[in-house]
């Protein structure tokens, strides 16, 4: 998002919160279904990612020694890239390029946590996808339906994202291991990006910005989905 309308190339535009009920109707539709078409995209290109030859070495060699830290670095580029390209207001096949992107660095980066749930523990990637998506319909629905702004998450989660993203890196670089107290706080916090992102849809993006509103609720679904995921490893691991 920008910090404020004259820095945004689509003001002329205006919000969509502000616009009338069939052209707000259709932004959020829009929205929604590009969404939809990300997680559809994203769950047919990891499903192709773990078939092929060689996967298992690949995984290991992301997740091995300070690996991990250079695929996070990358990650964090690729994304950056990303999501300046949804954000562009001249081209339609620049914001679908950089969703697109996004959605193929997730798969990348989602291989190794896949691969081990797939090997190790039945059902637990099935579970956590219908956790998540329970969850993810039920804060929508309380943001659809409180229509709140709670544009005022955006500065706390920030700052409490990086203070996650430090202990990640002391942990690899210290080799200590994230528990489940960590992985709920994770789990806690993604929920409050939904809240945030879905309240941005509702009260700050403008009309043509659909394709960056669902490269922002994709980010934290997936994101959820992966905490999620660890959460019911290490919950199996503890039976």
């Amino acid at each position: 998002m920008y910090a404020n309308d004259s820095m945004n190339p689509y003001a002329s535009f205006g919000l969509a919160a502000e616009a009338g009920v069939d052209e707000r109707a259709a932004f959020i539709t829009k929205t929604y279904l590009h969404l939809a078409g990300a997680v559809g995209c994203f769950a047919l290109l990891t499903a192709a990612l773990l078939q092929l030859p060689g996967i298992e070495r690949f995984a290991g060699t992301m997740v091995s020694g300070y690996n991990w830290l250079i695929v996070m670095a990358a990650y964090m580029g690729v994304s950056y890239l990303a999501q300046k390209w949804a954000m562009s207001a001249t081209s339609m096949g620049t914001q679908y390029l950089g969703l697109g992107l996004y959605v193929v660095a997730e798969a990348v980066i989602f291989v190794p946590i896949l691969l081990m749930a797939s090997m190790f523990y039945e059902n637990a990637i099935a579970t956590a996808a219908i956790i998540t998506g329970v969850t993810f319909a039920g804060l929508t629905g309380i943001v659809f339906v409180t229509r709140k702004d709670f544009s005022f998450l955006g500065p706390i989660l920030g700052v409490f994202g990086m203070a996650m993203m430090g202990v990640v890196i002391c942990s690899v670089l210290f080799g200590f291991s994230l528990g489940i107290v960590f992985t709920g706080v994770m789990v806690a916090m993604m929920c409050g990006y939904i809240v945030y992102d879905t309240s941005n849809v509702l009260h700050h993006y403008h009309i043509g910005q659909h394709v960056a509103a669902s490269l922002a609720l994709f980010a934290s679904v997936v994101t959820l989905f992966w905490y999620i995921l660890r959460l019911v490893m290490i919950l199996n691991d503890e039976r």
